[in-house]
């Protein structure tokens, strides 16, 4: 850090188990890349590629070296996985993780409809490749999906290999997770933390209240993914308690784990 403050939340430091931050890449340039690992790459513990933007990036292999050359992972968005596999093309997909030497995958069923034990068997499966994050939620607003559901799904998940179980939220953080408006679905979270290990999720929570919102519950060394790259450092003063919106909560070790 650049000069001393006492009575800071402790942060857990790279490579991080818990305190994640992911972010979401939706077709930087190489050299934009390159700036925001000069910026905040000590704050990044993982890198995805938004949805598909992989397939139509520029300059794609010379990005993935920059993060590579940063040791900071990359996967390809959880939407590139079922387009593959709605077009029968799992081995195809296989055979792009390793082309790229991308060292962990994405594991989704938000946009299409894909029976649960097939989606363990690629987790399975793939998990003797990579490193595989599932996601549980839809995409789709109208579908919500009970709290007792979503412990099953994600025990089932992790049982079958994932590393981590992601909470949807899409981009905009305005389902899954959230109602349409981007209000946390309290009940929701609080069940699930009941049964899943909070280190063993990474919740999608792209606004900036919403990241607020699982800070104050959790602690600064909660998961949090879909951060912009523009919202990395101030993300990083929010688990500090150095942003109006928690400068409170971690004063005198208050709320610090």
């Amino acid at each position: 850090m650049n000069y001393n403050l006492n009575n800071l939340p402790s942060r857990t430091l790279k490579p991080r188990e818990k305190g994640f931050t992911m972010v979401m890449d939706k077709g930087l340039s190489t050299r934009q890349a390159e700036d925001l690992i000069d910026t905040c790459g000590d704050y990044i513990d993982i890198v995805k590629l938004g949805w598909a933007t992989s397939y139509v990036t520029s300059n794609f292999e010379k990005k993935l070296d920059v993060y590579r050359n940063a040791g900071i992972p990359v996967y390809l968005g959880g939407t590139l996985f079922e387009a593959f596999i709605i077009r029968d093309q799992f081995d195809d997909y296989r055979k792009v993780l390793d082309k790229y030497q991308l060292s962990h995958a994405e594991v989704s069923d938000g946009s299409i409809t894909l029976d649960h034990e097939k989606k363990c068997e690629y987790i399975r499966t793939l998990a003797k490749q990579v490193t595989v994050l599932s996601e549980v939620g839809s995409k789709d607003a109208a579908e919500i999906i009970p709290p007792y559901k979503w412990i099953e799904l994600m025990q089932k998940e992790l049982d079958a290999g994932a590393w981590k179980v992601i909470g949807e939220a899409r981009e905009g953080g305005n389902v899954g997770l959230f109602r349409s408006t981007g209000e946390v679905r309290s009940g929701l979270v609080q069940e699930i933390l009941t049964k899943i290990p909070m280190e063993k999720v990474l919740w999608e929570a792209p606004q900036k209240e919403q990241q607020v919102w699982f800070i104050k519950l959790l602690g600064a060394n909660v998961n949090l993914g879909n951060i912009a790259p523009n919202e990395v450092i101030p993300l990083e003063t929010i688990r500090l308690g150095l942003r109006g919106d928690t400068f409170d909560h971690f004063l005198n070790g208050k709320g610090a784990e």
